[in-house]
């Protein structure tokens, strides 16, 4: 019988024109694999978190801006770029914080940017009509957004398994680890960033025991995280939020390893709302506290947390979502901040596909993008 870890996150089904996710909204009662053809069936399953967290929406949105210029009948390359510049902002519109959609869309851009003139070189001093036709010129481009999308994927399933190994360096046999949100295979398309270190641990067969805060409002941890860790046969805790403080009290955690959607270029990390609460209290009682971050995350255009732009979401998610009645008076005000930031200076270490950074981490970043 199939586990939630033997269907892929996101999968690229060309000759139906499609991106196929699963629709995670509905686990973990109901796995159920959909397919999105069209730019707004994209958007709405990237806001409405069908498909989530930083790394799987980079590779959708790959996916996504190749099969929406598929079919394109733009007959320049001006119009081409032009009609590629307004689908990518369409879909660059529909998560603000995690900055690996923005990424991968402009990946892809500076991709097609680069073929069209390596090609247009290659051809110039063709006699061939047919190769200097806008026509052939598009399919060449077409093609080799495919290529560089599918590149994406195989990266970032990659980047994971790096940051496994890397991660895997700070555990010990016996260890207890807290996790918050999801930052697993669902939010990836392998391993994950945060759990990555705890599948390889559990494949090589050490003992270690893994609490998974609940996650308010939207429940990630309990409906995603502890069931992919749950599946994989590691040993499993659930707990609400506001128990993590007693837990670490206990000594029952030995480190914290969370993922994130953005890192500022000194450090700060934008992370699922709840994150810096975890990471106050790890200081206290001197648990460390590590943020699993694929280069792709890091953002060297932003200089501190403060600049990150928070996504604000619906009231409904706090006062009705989950529960058989509304459980907040009509009327109400929420405050649903989908992210939260935690300052630098609460982060033990950043696990890079290219190592543990420390602080000071301006420093460390700087030299990991040199």
């Amino acid at each position: 019988m199939k586990s939630i870890l033997d269907y892929e996150t996101v999968s690229l089904i060309d000759e139906d024109d499609a991106i196929e996710i699963i629709d995670q909204t509905l686990l973990p009662g109901k796995i159920e694999l959909i397919r999105l053809h069209t730019a707004k069936e994209i958007w709405d399953a990237i806001y409405l978190l069908q498909v989530r967290g930083a790394p799987a929406i980079g590779v959708t949105a790959g996916f996504g801006i190749y099969l929406l210029m598929k079919h394109s009948k733009a007959d320049t390359f001006e119009k081409f770029m032009e009609e590629f510049s307004e689908k990518s902002d369409y879909l660059n519109s529909s998560r603000p914080t995690a900055v690996n959609l923005s990424w991968a869309l402009k990946r892809m851009k500076e991709h097609v940017n680069k073929e069209y003139a390596d090609y247009t070189d290659e051809i110039s001093s063709c006699d061939s009509e047919e190769g200097k036709s806008f026509e052939k010129i598009r399919e060449v481009l077409v093609k080799k957004m495919r290529e560089e999308s599918e590149k994406i994927k195989a990266e970032d399933i990659d980047v994971c398994r790096r940051i496994g190994e890397n991660g895997l360096t700070l555990i010990k046999d016996g260890f207890g680890i807290l996790t918050h949100c999801n930052a697993g295979q669902l939010a990836t398309c392998k391993y994950g960033t945060a759990t990555a270190p705890m599948y390889l641990a559990h494949e090589r067969g050490m003992n270690i025991k893994v609490y998974c805060d609940e996650t308010r409002p939207l429940l990630q941890g309990a409906r995603l995280t502890a069931f992919e860790l749950q599946s994989a046969g590691i040993d499993t805790t659930l707990l609400c939020d506001n128990m993590s403080a007693s837990l670490m009290k206990t000594g029952a955690v030995n480190a914290i390893f969370v993922g994130c959607d953005r890192v500022a270029a000194n450090g700060d990390a934008a992370n699922k709302i709840g994150t810096s609460v975890v990471a106050t209290v790890a200081k206290r009682y001197n648990v460390p506290f590590y943020v699993c971050a694929p280069t792709s995350t890091i953002d060297i255009n932003t200089p501190t947390g403060d600049a990150i732009n928070i996504e604000q979401r619906k009231p409904e998610e706090v006062t009705e979502m989950w529960y058989k009645e509304r459980m907040a008076p009509e009327g109400v005000k929420v405050y649903n901040p989908a992210f939260d930031v935690t300052d630098n200076e609460l982060i033990t270490g950043i696990v890079t596909e290219y190592g543990v950074l420390h602080a000071p981490y301006d420093e460390a970043i700087r030299k990991v993008f040199r």
